[in-house]
């Protein structure tokens, strides 16, 4: 039983590292003197700067690049195009691309933005031409987060195994959901600030004193949504900071900002049921306090790992 944890908790945690959430953005401003000039910023993600991605203009671009500097979790090179025409009714390629990388691109027209997601499957965007945009592709990259995330899925696994009753189900995922969403739009308005680096120690913390939770009745087995709330506070600045290293379009702060945090919602709403079903057959099979156990060994071994890893990674 104990190898077989350790093993788990080894593979989780490798897993943790090559699903992180970081895209590759690419973020391109039209000059308000000539519709044909434009400046980019192409930002590819250091993990997997072996293999960087390269953009593809429209053969009608000319385009100069400067060298690239690093900042952050990002390579990134400034570059200076000028076409014959407007990038309306044109294509953008990214190539090279990594299975685990998609990149979003937005392009900052002079009375609107258009924005779009590309992947190794579909590496070419097509821009339409002048017509009012939404930044539907921030609702994928909410999705694509929370499931990436391991330590908040580990997190909303172990929550549900503090609960017992649907009502208090409900209520519990309701207040992890108001509180991300506070802290997260307060964020990203600038209201509200804390390093990245302290921000994910502290969530790993709450995955910690979660485990204790799983398999004891303490003081929150009867009001886990206040638990849920508190520590929904802290896991708002981490989806924050997810939002933040990929930059947000100030055109449409607020629909970016509302997309992104629907396909949270959307991707923790699809995690829900997993949980659940290890919980109803526990109790069919008369398990639930070994399914208890070694949920709260996983999330705590998990979540005192990163813990540490990322105090180190604060230190260093």
């Amino acid at each position: 039983m104990n190898k077989f944890f350790l093993l788990l908790v080894g593979i989780l945690a490798l897993e943790t590292y090559s699903h992180e959430f970081n895209p590759a953005h690419l973020i391109i401003d039209q000059s308000l003197q000539n519709a044909n000039v434009y400046d980019a910023s192409w930002m590819y993600p250091l993990k997997n700067i072996g293999k960087r991605a390269e953009v593809v203009f429209p053969p009608n671009c000319n385009i100069t690049s400067k060298d690239p500097y690093i900042k952050n979790k990002y390579l990134i090179e400034e570059l200076a195009i000028n076409c014959s025409k407007p990038l309306n009714g044109s294509a953008i390629k990214i190539e090279n691309l990594s299975v685990l990388t998609d990149a979003l691109i937005t392009i900052n027209f002079k009375d609107n933005t258009f924005e779009g997601i590309v992947n190794v499957q579909a590496p070419t965007i097509n821009i339409p031409q002048n017509k009012k945009y939404y930044p539907t592709a921030y609702f994928y990259l909410g999705f694509d987060h929370l499931l990436d995330g391991l330590d908040h899925i580990l997190f909303i696994f172990g929550l549900l195994f503090c609960i017992s009753g649907f009502l208090n189900i409900i209520k519990t995922i309701t207040a992890f959901t108001i509180a991300h969403s506070l802290t997260l739009g307060m964020s990203a308005l600038g209201l509200l600030s804390l390093p990245q680096g302290t921000v994910e120690a502290l969530i790993a913390l709450t995955i910690v004193f979660l485990a204790t939770e799983i398999s004891n009745k303490h003081n929150y087995a009867k009001t886990p949504w206040l638990m849920a709330f508190g520590f929904g506070l802290l896991h708002g600045l981490g989806f924050a900071g997810a939002l933040n290293d990929i930059g947000v379009s100030s055109n449409q702060l607020f629909l970016s900002l509302l997309f992104f945090n629907v396909g949270i919602e959307i991707g923790q709403i699809a995690l829900i049921p997993i949980p659940l079903s290890i919980i109803y057959l526990s109790i069919r099979f008369n398990l639930l306090n070994q399914a208890k156990i070694v949920m709260s060994l996983v999330v705590g071994g998990l979540g005192f790992y990163w813990f540490i890893d990322r105090v180190i990674g604060i230190i260093l």
